[in-house]
């Protein structure tokens, strides 16, 4: 297992060691001694989840609050997505930032997004199934999220505008200013201001 960093930190991309023959393929997705050997820390799993999508269907950027908070080992078992973390750990050194990687049944890349960060993916292949562990079990209160088009954020999703399939509960998520201790609020109205209104002008404009 190899953990190569993002620029994000505590953030890692994940290559498992593969081993092939004449049968197929083998490797350990997973090991938690090697794991807090290499990262520094370490993360206990208590759930696994799966899902399938079709090609455009976008999911995110989701994550929970407080004691609630969740990390994940994500992974693709079918297809391939464009994966992404975002940074909302006030007192991280890359706070309000992002980091894509794909993620496909070929690579076998793993990607692992420690608690405090939203996460999300869209569908580039014509169907995916995604595979995530979590180191805190699902709760629905403590449920939150950030706009897919945050307009600070300017994720690079891809694909093109009319492809994306999105669910209202998505389409519905609050933007960074909407977000409490989130970057906007650190750095001023004036700059909230600013950056909403450039949103507006290139939504007119284009």
């Amino acid at each position: 297992m190899k953990l190569l960093p993002t620029g994000l930190a505590d953030c890692f991309i994940i290559e498992p060691d593969i081993f092939t023959d004449n049968r197929g393929y083998f490797f350990e997705s997973f090991n938690e001694s090697t794991f807090s050997k290499l990262a520094g820390f370490s993360v206990h799993f208590v759930q696994d989840n799966q899902s399938y999508s079709k090609y455009g269907v976008l999911r995110g950027l989701h994550f929970q609050n407080g004691e609630h908070a969740q990390a994940k080992l994500v992974q693709v078992v079918k297809g391939e997505v464009l994966d992404v973390a975002v940074d909302l750990r006030p007192n991280s050194p890359t706070y309000g930032r992002h980091t894509s990687i794909r993620l496909s049944e070929e690579n076998k890349t793993m990607f692992f997004v420690p608690r405090g960060f939203a996460h999300g993916f869209a569908v580039l292949s014509d169907e995916a199934v995604f595979q995530y562990k979590c180191d805190n079990f699902y709760n629905k209160e403590s449920e939150s999220g950030i706009h897919y088009a945050d307009p600070f954020l300017a994720i690079d999703w891809t694909l093109p505008a009319d492809d994306l399939i999105i669910s209202d509960k998505d389409r519905e998520l609050p933007f960074l200013s909407g977000q409490k201790n989130n970057i906007y609020k650190e750095r001023g109205n004036e700059f909230a201001e600013n950056v909403s209104r450039q949103f507006i002008n290139n939504t007119v404009n284009s």
